[in-house]
């Protein structure tokens, strides 16, 4: 088997940390003053976030050039039924300036709330005689809370380390609290970060870090592991051949985790192996969960070891070599996949962690049987590693971090919130309203507006012409928008925001459209959020249209519910939209999904774009025009059964038209046409493996079959298998442009 250690003896903690590589960051220090250096006071308040804390003090101690280091001790920390943990950082041979008895004894939801009262009581006290320029906090614990509460009140920067995260219980909302009260932000997965960006932090202020622990876990050995299971376990226990057991009480459901909890125990006392039983955590409901440990004999059990504390370094051993861990710490969705140990995750605690494929959820147990099955399908299993919550190169990154905080910025902390003008007030007739969005449609000929309800039913629609200049398209958007604004109110809805669909490539985040198509004249570096929302006092949203018509799709059409899908929009040109895992993909320089351009042919027609053989330039309205021009010009176009008067222009219709009535040629270019869109589909299938294709616009009914008849042909065999199919949907630009709106004011991420 693989040897692991997962926590620094003291020396090498030390050591590690001074080898890291220096990164000088002379400007921001120029600018917090030549002489000055950051005062971090790092506050623990238990032994799980010590955990995640130790490495951060460690890297900080090792810099001394940049950082003064303060610790205060407080919560369970200074208990003696919780194992006096405080122990351990002075072990590692950190000075505490500060030990705070903040927890009132009781273990009940009552006892929480004036625990966080006396430790608000205390830590001005503490903090008035500090003095730093920043302080860390971790994670969710109703201690947390207090520290960043009296921080915040008392003008300190606050640097919350994994915020962002999804959990179960009232964890969660201590978690949020802090977020809003904290001015950066440390975060350990991706998903973390964007529900950040969601919750409207300042993107600027976070840190996608990982978790600091794992920069110990993934970068020390110890050969001597077998010596720590022997010390918690007994002389004749074998590695992968025992369980450890952790388990708290869930503070918003007390009495079902309580009875989980027994469940749990009389499956382990069934399952014969031996197993390590770690007293639960201070929250309400410890002291019955203790009281349950006793009441079946688990401290005198001979197949079982009950103990208030192990030591982060000896615990991530014991669980690293473990043929299972049970419960429901965060440590075993979190820590614990770093190792592949089999993990069963009981109850709602950690419901919306990420998890590795080690863990197996066993979300309401009624029987103990329930967990005695997963106990026989996951124990002595192996799984491979998962680096979800780091990569062991958190430490450097914080610091860093650290390292380019401004002290001369201002304090009061920023939310990026859509910009929006004056709040209506909310009265009965507001209640009574449908909910709705004014949909803005920037088509090549047509500009149209609607009112949209959240149902995706057009309540009324304005169109006209699209004019050729930009001060008269802004002109008539303006006018077209507050009439359709007036209108609301007498159809009864009331209107949230305003999306526009254009096309060209759009900086969603600013509502600029970058770069227009051709067929839209001077539309380029257009700010169309801030003159309309100037006007509608409303908050607006700009996307370009193949982009809209996905949005479309996922909240009202075929998409909807699937995870993975392209929007293909055949009409005047060809353009498109992909979600991935339910999400809109924009690219770093918003180009994404310029799907008519791709190229399908070298030396093919030329495209307005200015390429050669794009997709475009063969399936597009534009090119299909183009050919039965030509056709016309030869007389070659019409056949028995069709006329035209003289002054119709020829179209793509005709085309159509010409092909139904048996006109070979004609039906030769659209074959040629629905071959290089089946084509641009093929490579599109082996670039993202979406599991559906919606195809969109007027042609789409007409391209559907070639479409599928190249994929067979062409495709590799793993991805035939895709759904291909017509949109289902009226207007999927409005649409779309209304799911701008809907998605984002109904707290969709977006």
């Amino acid at each position: 088997g693989k040897n692991f250690i997962f926590l620094f003896r003291e020396s090498d903690s030390e050591l590690y940390f001074k080898n890291l590589s220096k990164q000088k960051q002379k400007e921001v220090m120029e600018k917090n003053g030549n002489n000055h250096k950051l005062r971090v006071c790092v506050a623990t308040c238990n032994r799980a976030d010590y955990s995640k804390l130790a490495p951060i003090m460690f890297g900080i101690k090792a810099e001394p050039q940049f950082f003064e280091l303060d610790v205060v001790v407080l919560g369970s920390h200074l208990i003696d039924d919780y194992g006096n943990t405080y122990r351990m950082i002075e072990q590692d041979d950190f000075d505490i300036h500060t030990r705070l008895h903040t927890i009132v004894r009781g273990e009940d939801e009552a006892a929480m709330v004036e625990s966080v009262g006396l430790a608000l009581v205390k830590l001005p006290d503490v903090l008035n005689r500090l003095k730093p320029d920043i302080m860390i906090v971790h994670g969710d614990r109703f201690d947390a809370l207090a520290l960043a509460t009296s921080a915040a009140l008392m003008n300190i920067r606050i640097l919350h380390i994994e915020g962002g995260e999804v959990s179960g219980t009232i964890d969660d909302s201590i978690r949020h609290a802090i977020t809003k009260l904290a001015h950066y932000h440390v975060c350990c997965t991706r998903s973390a970060e964007q529900h950040l960006i969601a919750m409207c932090e300042d993107h600027d202020r976070i840190l996608l870090a990982g978790c600091p622990s794992y920069d110990k876990l993934l970068s020390a050995r110890n050969k001597d592991y077998m010596s720590i299971i022997r010390m918690w376990l007994g002389e004749d226990v074998k590695t992968r051949d025992y369980i450890v057991a952790l388990q708290h009480p869930v503070t918003t459901d007390i009495k079902h985790s309580i009875k989980m909890f027994e469940l749990t125990l009389d499956a382990l006392i069934s399952f014969k192996k031996r197993t390590l039983v770690l007293f639960p955590n201070v929250d309400a409901g410890s002291k019955e969960m203790v009281r349950v440990m006793r009441k079946k004999g688990i401290e005198h059990h001979p197949n079982f070891r009950a103990v208030k504390h192990v030591p982060f370094d000896q615990f991530i051993q014991l669980v690293a070599h473990a043929g299972c861990m049970i419960g429901n710490s965060s440590c075993g969705v979190r820590e614990v996949g770093a190792f592949g140990t089999p993990v069963i995750n009981l109850g709602t605690r950690q419901t919306g962690r990420e998890t590795g494929e080690n863990v197996l959820h066993v979300r309401d147990a009624d029987t103990q049987d329930k967990i005695l099955h997963a106990l026989h399908l996951q124990f002595g299993k192996q799984y491979p590693c998962s680096k979800i919550y780091g990569d062991g190169n958190a430490v450097p990154r914080i610091l860093k971090f650290l390292k380019s905080i401004d002290l001369k910025e201002p304090l009061q902390k920023k939310f990026c919130f859509p910009p929006v003008k004056d709040s209506i007030s909310q009265d009965i007739d507001h209640i009574l309203e449908t909910q709705s969005a004014l949909a803005v449609d920037l088509g090549g000929t047509n500009l149209r507006v609607a009112i949209v309800s959240m149902k995706g039913e057009i309540v009324k629609k304005y169109t006209q012409l699209n004019p050729k200049t930009y001060e008269d398209r802004l002109e008539l958007i303006l006018k077209m928008c507050i009439e359709a604004a007036s209108e609301a109110v007498n159809v009864n809805c009331r209107i949230l925001g305003v999306g526009i669909s254009t096309g060209g490539r759009v900086n969603p985040r600013e509502g600029i459209v970058l770069h227009s198509t051709k067929l839209i004249q001077e539309w380029s570096s257009v700010d169309l959020r801030t003159p309309i929302s100037d006007a509608l006092h409303l908050p607006v949203w700009v996307d370009n249209d193949g982009n809209c018509a996905a949005l479309a799709e996922r909240k009202f059409g075929h998409g909807k519910g699937i995870e993975n899908f392209v929007t293909l929009i055949t009409g005047t040109g060809i353009g498109g939209g992909i979600v991935h895992q339910h999400e809109l993909i924009h690219g770093s320089s918003f180009c994404a999904a310029e799907l008519g351009h791709i190229v399908v042919s070298l030396d093919g027609p030329e495209c307005l774009c200015g390429s050669q053989g794009c997709i475009e330039a063969y399936a597009s309205g534009i090119a299909l025009q183009r050919e039965a021009k030509k056709l016309h010009d030869e007389d070659l176009l019409l056949v028995e059964g069709m006329s035209m008067k003289k002054e119709e222009v020829v179209s793509a219709a005709h085309l159509i038209q010409a092909a139904k009535l048996g006109n070979t040629k004609a039906d030769s270019i659209l074959r040629t046409a629905g071959t290089a869109l089946g084509l641009g589909v093929v490579n599109i299938l082996h670039t993202m493996n979406p599991s559906l294709v919606i195809l969109s616009g007027v042609l789409a009914s007409h391209y559907v079959n070639a479409v599928k008849d190249v994929i067979n042909q062409q495709a590799l065999s793993s991805v035939k298998t895709v759904d291909v199919v017509v949109s289902n949907l009226a207007d999927p630009a409005l649409l779309g442009a209304a799911s701008l709106v809907l998605d984002y004011t109904t707290r969709r991420i977006y």
